[in-house]
């Protein structure tokens, strides 16, 4: 199996579970951040980070309110790990970073915090809560964070019911690409 079948193979067994008390599914979750995006005209590796950026939660066996148990399923850090050997830095290392962009953004944006969904709120406490400044001068000096606050950013987005997106094959073809693509470092 090709590492795009076995993510496609994932996203239809786990696909249809619900998104950490979201009104969407995962897979629509990340089909509609891809879609935000697309519709921003990222770069691919950009676009398949928006798809997959939620892949570590297809990962475990947790419960669904896993968060409210006070448990963290470190699924960055999973799913980075899982698509390291598929996919180049440039789609792993937002991943990898799409939490703290969420703990650096409700410390460098004031009134961000109030923006997230109550899901949202709940993990970031499991996840840190805001940055410290030395934390934020960090997160600043990797060569992807400004790539990973815009996945937050779609991130955050990606949670309307409504949204209409195109299925997930259409994205293969971003993954196809940046596969075919990889060896960055």
């Amino acid at each position: 199996m090709t590492p795009i079948e076995e993510i496609l193979e994932l996203f239809a067994r786990h696909g249809d579970s619900e998104y950490g008390g979201e009104a969407v599914t995962q897979l629509e979750h990340g089909l509609q951040a891809a879609t935000l995006a697309e519709q921003e005209d990222a770069a691919p590796d950009l676009i398949v980070a928006a798809l997959l950026h939620d892949i570590g939660h297809l990962l475990h066996d947790l419960p669904v309110d896993a968060p409210e148990q006070g448990i963290d399923d470190h699924h960055e850090t999973a799913g980075m790990n899982y698509l390291k050997n598929k996919f180049p830095a440039s789609v792993t290392e937002p991943i990898r970073m799409h939490v703290a962009a969420k703990r650096y953004l409700c410390a460098a944006e004031p009134g961000y915090s109030q923006t997230l969904s109550e899901p949202s709120v709940v993990s970031l406490n499991l996840q840190g809560g805001q940055m410290s400044l030395k934390e934020m001068q960090e997160f600043e000096q990797s060569p992807y964070w400004k790539e990973a606050v815009s996945l937050r950013r779609w991130d955050d987005a990606a949670k309307d019911p409504d949204l209409k997106t195109p299925p997930l094959e259409h994205f293969a073809k971003y993954m196809t690409l940046v596969v075919r693509g990889a060896g960055d470092p």
